[in-house]
């Protein structure tokens, strides 16, 4: 079962879709047992959609591995209120957060089992978001930015950040984006960041990424491999681009995920098992 619902924050709403997990949903639409919750980030200028529907897809596929799934549009994306470019990171942090807020609500979600699944900005929305909130117990990054400010300005040219800076706002596909949109982008550093964060990580890159290196898939690992606590895995997609276009490359992309994330329900379940 699936729903649009709209999530109040300050006076924006943020429009999401949310997907029940199949075989397990009460009549009026809530879950009958604990379930495990992901939430989807979507990345720079995007939606709640996905390019080649690439976010609905993985929610129906997810939800009938038996996971609750909130996709959501950020202030200014799809169908939420708002101006995407006029504020910061802080206010993509604090969105994703109020998203969990609503996620965690749904009734019967297993606290223990909260993933946030990112994709290029969103993944370093993501990361940013699960070191400040210890309600993330996973994390599955999808390209992820690495150097938030270098990576954004080389999408949308060096030209639109100094219009930004010289006039006060630039337009770029139709979003006006302030300085404050991108002075933060310089404050916030996921790499540094990411070591502070102590659950299990997925990490997929396309090796022919031509907007995000796929070299930060590898550094993201051994960053995460430098903590004391949480694991971390990662899968290389031949050939791959940023958005996992190409149709194999998107199958390969869902699997390894829903692989990845059906290899903690058994860890969970074993745990359990063990201290029954």
């Amino acid at each position: 079962m699936e729903r649009q619902i709209v999530i109040h924050h300050g006076n924006e709403e943020i429009v999401a879709s949310i997907h029940y997990p199949s075989q397990n949903v009460k009549q009026e639409g809530r879950c009958k047992e604990r379930v495990p919750l992901v939430v989807i980030c979507h990345g720079f200028v995007g939606n709640r959609l996905g390019v080649d529907r690439l976010f609905l897809k993985t929610a129906r596929e997810l939800a009938t591995d038996g996971f609750l799934v909130v996709r959501f549009d950020y202030i200014g994306c799809g169908e939420s209120s708002g101006d995407y470019g006029r504020e910061g990171i802080d206010s993509l942090i604090a969105q994703t957060r109020a998203v969990l807020d609503y996620g965690l609500s749904v009734g019967d979600i297993d606290p223990t089992r909260v993933t946030l699944i990112g994709h290029s900005l969103g993944g370093a929305i993501a990361i940013l978001t699960a070191v400040r909130d210890r309600r993330v117990k996973n994390l599955v990054l999808w390209s992820a930015v690495g150097y938030p400010f270098n990576d954004i300005v080389k999408i949308t040219g060096r030209k639109v950040y100094d219009a930004s800076v010289k006039h006060g706002s630039a337009d770029y596909l139709g979003y006006s984006f302030t300085p404050t949109f991108f002075d933060s982008l310089g404050t916030y550093q996921p790499f540094q960041e990411a070591i502070k964060f102590t659950g299990d990580v997925l990490v997929v890159h396309g090796s022919s990424d031509d907007d995000i290196p796929v070299d930060y898939g590898f550094l993201y690992q051994k960053v995460f491999w430098t903590r004391s606590e949480g694991r971390c895995d990662k899968e290389i997609i031949f050939q791959g681009n940023h958005t996992y276009s190409n149709g194999e490359h998107q199958k390969q992309l869902l699997q390894k995920t829903k692989n990845w994330l059906g290899g903690l329900e058994s860890i969970q379940s074993d745990w359990q098992n063990w201290m029954i």
